[in-house]
């Protein structure tokens, strides 16, 4: 089985450094017309971006994907991927994008995006190729027959499937856009509970070719009802988990291991349940925000439910997400509200 980083892959992250170097360049001119002793500095920085990127079928790390057509991340999603990569800087961090053909010059209404982006040295940007990921895997036949325009929440579906897709070739972790990470990710062979004997799979980490995501991927073919809000996600996951625990009640195995997999807490990463999302809108004090999160590493931030309120925290509130904001993705917040 091919598993390797495709040579369309290999050339964005050619492409990526480049742009890096050109980036600093223009900063480092400007430096030196001012300070000249700088040069040395320069050249020192220079030399450590001549490295190559790492790939995820070489080194695994945490992903992210994007499944629309669009390269217009979210200021949510932004903060997503720059919070895992300082809450991990020792992990690659990799941004797939369906719609991203991997020429930058083609995304000239997105400079601040990549600024933000390419600012952070464990972050890259890879496109997605759907018929090159579902290849070799049960997603194959299905993605040759499915008929996007037919389906209610085809970007939800599809991501479900890539997700999964990209662990089981790759191996790591994987998070939604929308978990702002609070701590390091040490996990492997996880899954998180999100509300009584209900699993979630926004945050999932698997070796490479585990059994458990290959049932997941089989599961989703044989039992397809994309029309179903969350049958292909949340409900695959729990149901996936009760025949490989072999029990109807997954509770019973919260913060335990199950024949090798870790069912972890929902505080671990769905601290606030989804029919609560409008908490991340009030106004919270710093001691309960310390008791609410201390054995927090993500906040699931619900963005299908809270999209529409997101914008809420560039008004002087100080609610709950603008604390997040500021705190563990700063470089988002102050490019891209602090401006507004």
């Amino acid at each position: 089985m091919n598993t390797a980083v495709t040579e369309e892959q290999s050339e964005v992250m050619k492409v990526q450094k480049k742009f890096c170097l050109a980036a600093l360049l223009v900063f480092a001119c400007i430096i030196l017309y001012r300070q000249p002793q700088l040069i040395v500095n320069f050249e020192q920085m220079i030399g450590k971006l001549d490295i190559d990127y790492p790939s995820p079928d070489t080194t695994p790390g945490i992903m992210f994907v994007d499944s629309t057509n669009e390269v217009a991340p979210s200021a949510l999603a932004i903060c997503s991927i720059e919070s895992a990569a300082h809450a991990n800087p020792e992990k690659p961090i990799y941004y797939f994008l369906v719609g991203f053909n991997g020429n930058l010059s083609d995304y000239s209404d997105q400079p601040t995006t990549f600024q933000i982006l390419f600012a952070m040295r464990n972050v890259i940007l890879l496109p997605l190729n759907l018929k090159t990921l579902f290849a070799n895997t049960p997603f194959d036949g299905w993605y040759q027959q499915v008929i996007p325009d037919l389906e209610q929440y085809w970007v939800h579906v599809l991501s479900d499937a890539c997700r999964l897709a990209l662990l089981w070739k790759y191996g790591g972790i994987y998070l939604d856009t929308d978990i702002i990470s609070l701590k390091p990710l040490p996990f492997t062979n996880f899954i998180c509970a999100q509300q009584e004997n209900l699993a979630n799979g926004a945050a999932l980490g698997f070796s490479r070719h585990h059994n458990f995501t290959q049932n997941c991927m089989i599961d989703y073919v044989n039992n397809y009802q994309g029309e179903i809000w969350g049958h292909q996600g949340p409900l695959l996951m729990s149901r996936v988990l009760r025949r490989w625990c072999k029990t109807d009640d997954l509770d019973e195995f919260v913060g335990a291991k199950c024949n090798g997999i870790s069912y972890l807490p929902s505080t671990f990463f769905y601290p606030i349940p989804y029919d609560e999302w409008e908490k991340y809108f009030e106004r919270w004090t710093l001691e309960d925000i310390r008791a609410t999160f201390s054995d927090t590493y993500g906040v699931h931030i619900w963005n299908f439910l809270s999209s529409g309120h997101q914008d809420d925290i560039n008004d002087g509130r100080g609610v709950l997400l603008e604390y997040f904001f500021h705190k563990y993705c700063p470089r988002t917040f102050k490019a891209l509200y602090r401006k507004r």
